[in-house]
């Protein structure tokens, strides 16, 4: 027995000596991240104080990379996994150019979203604030009016989704893009997938040849390919990871269940997680919808985010989760990328990804940063095989997640009344949507969204009427 407990005794002691072997190992990889600073990518000082103040102590891997290479004048693909900090690696060289050749609509950054527009216009006002440089955000579901008013004041950078882009170019007068100096395509694999090939040959051929050119992209793909070869010249890659993958302190589980059953478990994982800020991921738009709508008969603050929603009420929902006023985000493959809200805690994946490339986006957006945090993908009798190619994809099996039966079949009365109420819900704003068309108003409009022009439409189209209501 004592012999047992000695050998014991000793793996435990070696075991223990084998972790700090790998500690030391890691300590010293921090420590060599820790001594490269901005200012030795050759960042001037202006902006190495505004990395300061955005409390960006040292480069990202993908930043070290990248930036020098820009700063010497060079084309660049850029391969790395997201939450690598991709936006800095473009946005630093591109704020030095600027500085020393001052010049209006500088920069054009191509996104395939229009939520991440906007978060690399923050990030560049933020990194410019101190020498005043000015953005311009153009996507589509807003004003083309109000958009055109922006670009005649001649912004310093415009970021932009490809196919607003072209309107302007198209029909908005006296603006086009003769003078542009640096070309950035942000998530190239994800603009190309979502077919805005024929936009961005557009544009293309209507921007200088003369140019920088930046290709960011998490994958290698095909069209990426075909992209790189009619739009840069002599490239340098910067890949920071050749493979899928998805960051080390992710811990990332699946649980297997029938299908019937996945309401009244996500409910159970909310519960057992009160307090904790998660993304729900679902497939459709109007899963978005019906499972907010569950989740807030049941008590749980949920906000949806999809691509049916007009755009300022998309950011409405972004902020409100962002601030912390809402603890659950649900939504579909339209905030999968970019979006960087660092205090995601866990991502649950309630429809399984059918690109299961989409299923590191989605879990990407925890554990940002250096910061750990949980997935939990719900698998059902249907998803077994695209489950697995996930598994394949990233080259290892997950855990199961621990879920008490039991536990979870209480709540099942609680969930199934709130499934009906639901239903009812739904079926009421799909009338009312469906009341909206047939007076020849669009529910998605966002001219109507403000209280102001909302009554001069009312007031216009049914003049007699309107006291009555």
């Amino acid at each position: 027995m004592t012999a047992d407990s000695e050998r014991s005794d000793n793996a435990s002691v070696s075991s223990e000596g084998e972790d700090t072997e790998e500690q030391v190992e890691e300590q010293n990889e921090k420590n060599e991240e820790e001594t490269v600073t901005f200012k030795d990518l050759g960042v001037v000082d202006v902006l190495c104080e505004a990395c300061a103040e955005l409390k960006w102590k040292n480069p990202s891997k993908i930043q070290k990379e990248a930036i020098p290479v820009a700063l010497q004048g060079k084309d660049i693909i850029g391969l790395a996994e997201t939450g690598s900090g991709k936006t800095g690696a473009f946005a630093l060289p591109i704020l030095q150019a600027l500085l020393e050749n001052p010049q209006r609509y500088f920069a054009l950054i191509l996104t395939p979203t229009r939520e991440l527009a906007f978060q690399i216009s923050e990030q560049f006002e933020a990194l410019g604030a101190s020498i005043g440089v000015k953005c311009a955000v153009i996507v589509g579901g807003m004003d083309m009016v109000a958009q055109a008013l922006m670009l005649s004041k001649k912004p310093h950078i415009i970021i932009a989704t490809p196919g607003r882009l072209v309107d302007h170019l198209e029909n908005t007068k006296g603006f086009n893009l003769k003078a542009l100096k640096y070309l950035v395509m942000d998530e190239a694999d994800r603009i190309l997938n979502m077919d805005f090939e024929v936009e961005v040959d557009k544009i293309l051929r209507v921007i200088p040849r003369e140019r920088r050119t930046y290709l960011f992209s998490a994958t290698m793909t095909k069209k990426v390919q075909k992209l790189q070869r009619a739009s840069l010249q002599d490239p340098v890659k910067v890949e920071v990871s050749t493979k899928y993958q998805t960051v080390e302190k992710l811990q990332q589980y699946y649980i297997f269940i029938p299908v019937k059953y996945k309401d009244v478990y996500l409910v159970h994982i909310l519960n057992e997680m009160a307090g904790k800020s998660m993304i729900v991921f679902v497939s459709t738009c109007a899963g978005a919808l019906r499972c907010a709508l569950l989740l807030r008969a049941l008590g749980v603050a949920a906000v949806p985010l999809h691509g049916q929603m007009s755009q300022h009420k998309r950011l409405a929902a972004l902020n409100k989760f962002k601030s912390r006023n809402r603890s659950v985000l649900i939504c579909t493959d339209v905030a999968s990328r970019g979006l960087d809200i660092p205090h995601v805690d866990v991502v649950v994946n309630l429809d399984i990804p059918l690109h299961s490339k989409d299923y590191i986006h989605r879990v990407g957006r925890t554990a940002r940063a250096g910061r750990a945090g949980q997935a939990i993908t719900f698998v059902t009798q249907y998803d077994v095989e695209l489950y697995q190619r996930i598994e394949q994809l990233i080259g290892k099996r997950l855990p199961l997640y621990r879920a008490d039966e039991s536990e979870v079949m209480v709540l099942q009365e609680r969930v199934a009344e709130a499934q009906r109420l639901t239903k009812i819900e739904m079926k009421e704003l799909e009338d009312k949507k469906g009341s909206k068309r047939k007076r020849g108003a669009d529910s998605d409009d966002d001219t109507e969204e403000a209280v102001g022009v909302r009554r001069r439409i009312k007031g216009k189209g049914r003049p007699g009427k309107r006291k009555k209501r």
